[in-house]
C-alpha cells in the first residue's frame, strides 16, 4: 500500500498534531509521492531520511516498524538473545531522544531487554557499551553528518560493529513483512520526565537507563591508548588547542578524556550546546570548511596550534593546523589518517611496544600513502570495502585467529580507530591522539604540518579529490543505479591521459585487464567501480551507502604539491566527462 492509499491510511491514524503536517499535502500528488511513494530503505548502514510524516520519512512509525523487524530477528535467536538485550544511544538531532524511547517501547513489548543512555552519547560509546554489557545488538539514532533535516537509525551487532550484510538482510525481511505501520506492538514504558543523570535505573522489567558507570569504563579503556605520557605531562597543560563538537554529542566525552590526560582545551562556546538546528553551521560536517570557521576564528584569537571538530555523533574528526605561513590549513581525511598512522608507528617503535604481526586496515578509496608508510615500517596493510563494519570484521577475525594484531583503521571520510574497545569510528580517541601528537611534536621542536610535508617529501605529494552527484526524490536510488549500469557498459582505457591498468568492478567481483583477462577482486560484492592507474593511483565511483549521492574519488601523487593538484583536477574532470 503506497501513494494516495497510504496517505489516506496515515491521515486517519496519526495524532491530531501529526495530521497538521499532512493537511497541506492532501491535494499535492507530487508531495504525496515523495512522502508515501516508497518505504524508507533499510540497508547495511540502517536507514536515514528527512524527519517528517510519511513512509519515506523518519518518524515514530518508521522507527517502530524498523525496531519490530529487529525484534523479530532477535526473537529468532532465542531467549538468551532477548535477555542479553540491546544498547540504545542517540545524538543531538531532531527527535533523537523520542525515537530512542520508541525503540525501547517496542523492544519491551517483545520482552527484549534494552539499555538506553541517560543523555546524548556518540557512536563509539554505543559500540563500546554493546561489548561491555554483552548485548546482542545496538541501535544508534543519528544521521551522522547529514543536514539538520535528517535523522537516522544505525543497527549494530554483538561485536559492536555495524550489523553484517547477512544479518541485516534477515532484519530487512522481517521489516518488509510489516505493511501496516500502525499494527506494531509497543509497551507504554513509564519513563521519568527526565532520564538525565540516571544510571542503572530500571524503568520497567525490560528497560534500563545507563550512564556514568559505562562512561567511566570507556574512558579507562581509551586512556590506555595514550602513547606520549611524558610529552603530555610536559606540554599538555600549556597547549593551545581549540575544540568544537559542532553542537553534537562529542562535547562531554572529548573534553573529559583531554582533562583526564591533563591537556588544556578551549571550546567554541557557541557550539558546545546541543542544537537540533545546528544553527551556527550550514552542515554539521567537519569535512565542510564552514563547519570549522568559528573554531579557526577562535584559534586565531588565542594563538592556537590546532583546531579539532567532531560531527554530531562524534565518529568523524576534522582538523586544521598551522602551515608555514602561520595560517590555519584544513587537512583532509587521508592526510589526518596518515599523520595518525605515522605517529602511532613512530611511538610504538620508540617505546619498543610494537606488537607481533602488526596490521592496519583501510578502505579501497583511502590513500595509498598509508600503504607506503606502513610497509616501510614492516606493518601489513589490508584494504576492505567502504564502511567501517568491514574494518571491524578484520578485528574480529584476528582476535580469533591471532594471525595479526590490529594497529589502526581508517577511511578517507574522516573516520579513525585505534584500539579494539569499539568497532566503529571513534572521534573521541582520534581527538585524544591528535592532541597528544601535537604535544609530542612540540617536544621535538616541530609541528603537524612540518611532519606532513616530511611524509610527502619521502613518499610523494599525494592529492585527493572527492566530489558527488546528488539525486533527489522517490526515484533517486533508481536513477543512481541507471548511471552505474551505463558506466559498466563503457570500456575506459585511459582517464585524462593516465593509462588504466585494470578496472575493478566490485559488483561482479572481477578485475578486468586491457587484454580481456580477468581476476577476482577478493572482496564482497558491492556497487563500486575502481579504475586502477599506475603505482597505486586510482579513480573510483560508488553510490553512497547513507545518502542519495554518487561519490567520485580521485587519488594521485607527483613530485610537487602543485603538480599533484593539477593532476587531481585533470583526473576529476576526465572521469566527470565519462559520467
Amino acid at each position: 500500500m503506497l501513494g494516495k492509499e497510504s496517505f489516506d491510511s496515515w491521515y486517519a491514524h496519526v495524532t491530531d498534531e501529526e495530521r497538521k503536517e499532512l493537511e497541506p499535502v492532501k491535494n499535492d500528488p507530487e508531495e504525496i509521492k515523495d512522502r508515501f511513494g516508497a518505504p524508507l530503505a533499510f540497508g547495511t548502514a540502517g536507514m536515514r531520511g528527512v524527519v517528517g510524516m510519511g513512509t519515506f520519512r523518519m518518524n515514530n512509525y518508521t522507527v517502530a516498524r524498523a525496531t519490530a523487524g529487529l525484534a523479530e530477528f532477535i526473537c529468532s535467536l532465542g531467549e538468551n538473545a532477548k535477555k542479553s538485550g540491546v544498547v540504545i544511544s542517540y545524538d543531538t538531532r531532531r527527535f533523537s531522544l523520542e525515537f530512542a524511547k520508541k525503540v525501547a517501547c517496542v523492544l519491551s513489548a517483545y520482552k527484549i531487554r534494552s539499555f538506553i543512555f541517560e543523555d546524548v552519547h556518540p557512536v563509539p560509546m554505543c559500540s563500546y557499551a554493546i561489548r561491555h554489557l554483552g548485548t546482542i545488538a545496538g541501535v544508534m539514532i543519528t544521521a551522522s553528518h547529514n543536514p539538520k533535516e535528517y535523522n537516522g537509525y544505525k543497527v549494530y551487532g554483538a561485536d559492536g560493529a555495524q550489523m553484517s550484510p547477512e544479518d541485516t538482510a534477515v532484519v530487512v525481511s522481517y521489516i518488509n513483512k510489516i505493511t501496516d505501520y500502525f499494527s506494531v506492538k509497543e509497551d507504554a514504558v513509564p519513563f521519568p520526565e527526565s532520564i538525565k543523570s540516571l544510571d542503572n535505573f530500571a524503568v520497567n522489567d525490560y528497560v534500563t537507563v545507563i550512564g556514568k558507570s559505562v562512561d567511566e569504563n570507556y574512558f579507562n579503556e581509551i586512556e590506555k591508548l595514550s602513547l606520549s605520557a611524558e610529552a603530555v605531562k610536559q606540554y599538555g597543560k600549556d597547549l593551545k588547542l581549540v575544540y568544537t563538537p559542532i553542537h553534537g554529542s562529542g562535547y562531554k566525552p572529548v573534553t573529559t578524556i583531554l582533562s583526564k590526560l591533563g591537556i588544556n582545551v578551549t571550546c567554541v562556546k557557541e557550539q558546545t550546546e546541543p542544537d537540533t538546528e545546528f544553527s551556527t553551521v550550514p552542515i554539521p560536517n567537519p569535512e565542510n570548511p564552514a563547519a570549522l570557521e568559528m573554531g579557526i576564528a577562535l584559534g586565531n584569537k588565542i594563538g592556537a596550534d590546532v583546531v579539532i571538530g567532531t560531527d554530531p555523533d562524534c565518529d568523524r574528526m576534522g582538523l586544521a593546523v598551522r602551515d608555514f605561513s602561520g595560517n590555519f590549513r584544513l587537512l583532509n581525511g587521508n592526510q589526518i589518517g596518515a599523520l595518525l598512522l605515522d605517529y602511532i608507528i613512530t611511538r610504538l617503535k620508540e617505546t619498543n611496544s610494537m606488537p607481533k604481526n602488526p596490521a592496519i586496515v583501510k578502505t579501497i578509496v583511502t590513500t595509498t600513502l598509508a600503504d607506503r608508510i606502513a610497509k616501510a615500517n614492516g606493518v601489513t596493510v589490508f584494504n576492505v570495502l567502504t564502511g567501517f563494519k568491514f574494518i571491524g570484521e578484520k578485528i574480529k577475525e584476528w582476535e580469533k585467529s591471532g594471525e595479526y594484531t590490529f594497529l589502526f583503521g581508517y577511511e578517507e571520510s574522516y573516520g579513525y580507530l585505534r584500539g579494539t574497545h569499539a568497532r566503529d569510528k571513534d572521534a573521541v580517541v582520534a581527538s585524544m591522539l591528535t592532541a597528544e601528537m601535537v604535544c609530542y611534536y612540540v617536544s621535538k621542536g616541530t609541528g603537524l604540518f612540518k611532519r606532513l610535508t616530511e611524509l610527502f617529501d619521502r613518499y610523494g605529494y599525494y592529492r585527493e579529490a572527492v566530489t558527488s552527484v546528488a539525486y533527489k526524490g522517490i526515484d533517486a536510488m533508481r536513477d543512481m543505479g541507471k548511471t552505474m549500469a551505463a558506466l559498466r557498459k563503457k570500456t575506459i582505457t585511459e582517464i585524462a591521459g593516465e593509462k588504466v591498468l585494470f578496472t575493478s568492478d566490485y559488483l561482479s567481483g572481477k578485475n578486468t585487464y586491457p587484454s580481456g583477462e580477468t581476476t577476482e577482486t577478493g572482496l564482497p560484492v558491492t556497487d563500486a567501480i575502481k579504475y586502477n592507474l599506475d603505482d597505486g593511483q586510482f579513480v573510483c565511483i560508488r553510490p553512497s551507502g547513507t545518502e542519495p549521492k554518487l561519490k567520485v574519488y580521485v587519488l594521485c601523487y607527483s613530485d610537487s604539491e602543485e603538480k599533484a593538484a593539477a593532476k587531481a583536477e585533470s583526473l576529476l574532470n576526465g572521469i566527470k566527462s565519462e559520467l
